[in-house]
């Protein structure tokens, strides 16, 4: 019978751990591919809301930037090209005017309102544009912002969360590499974030050890690193709107 520094591929580290990490990031990518479909799905259906004379305006402005479009190709609501554009947590993409119509004009009071394409609770409007006409630019951030304020920090099921990540992890991500974006000290707190996942699932050290359970001592890493994952999401929700704010001014 060999030893278990012989049975051990790396020297130190458990080869539950090198079949363990593999396994547990295919299933994080496999869950929020999976969320990502679900929300998918309902894009098919028709908005709720009625033409709006947003489209009347959109025939007059020039082309957007396109840099942190989604999928979508459309506004769901006036069904143009989406003009200064804001993405949901949910993944669907409308023109700034045309949600923040929806929002004032809708008889929402103080409740956050729901995606007209898949009714899924919209607790965060993200900006996907850069430049714009002023005015404008400048009275839709304020807007922007004001719903973020009132809505981005309200509690929220675990649920909500985890269908939030694809969203929110591609816009904290495509941030963090711009040279506009994200605060230093922000970057330092993901990337702090992201160290303490690798070292608690190298480390030998586990709440349910993986020599003892096998692969169900999988499940405290699996854990650990999607609640890293939403601790990323939450501390960008309280960003944005700070950050809007002053973008605004």
């Amino acid at each position: 019978m060999f030893d278990d520094d012989e049975r051990q591929v790396i020297e130190g580290i458990g080869n539950e751990v090198l079949l363990g990490v593999p396994t547990v990031v295919a299933a994080i990518v496999g869950l929020l591919a999976l969320v990502r479909w679900q929300q998918v799905l309902p894009s098919q259906h028709t908005p709720e809301e009625p033409r709006s004379p947003t489209s009347d305006r959109l025939d007059q402005n020039g082309p957007t930037d396109m840099t942190h479009y989604g999928s979508d190709s459309q506004c769901p609501i006036c069904l143009g090209e989406p003009h200064l554009p804001v993405e949901t947590n949910c993944g669907h993409l409308f023109c700034a005017h045309c949600l923040v119509q929806y929002w004032q004009l809708g008889q929402w009071g103080t409740r956050p309102v729901r995606c007209p394409v898949c009714r899924q609770q919209v607790s965060v409007m993200l900006r996907c544009f850069q430049s714009g006409p002023e005015p404008e630019r400048s009275q839709l951030l304020r807007s922007v912002n004001d719903y973020n304020r009132r809505f981005s920090g309200e509690p929220r099921p675990w649920m909500d969360h985890l269908r939030d990540l694809p969203t929110l992890l591609r816009h904290v991500m495509s941030e963090f590499f711009s040279m506009g974006g994200l605060m230093y000290m922000f970057r330092l707190r993901i990337v702090l974030c992201f160290v303490a996942a690798i070292m608690y699932l190298v480390s030998p050290l586990d709440i349910i050890p993986e020599a003892v359970f096998g692969l169900l001592g999988l499940l405290d890493d699996m854990f650990v690193v999607l609640l890293l994952a939403i601790y990323v999401t939450v501390i960008y929700r309280r960003f944005l709107a700070a950050r809007w704010q002053q973008d605004a001014q």
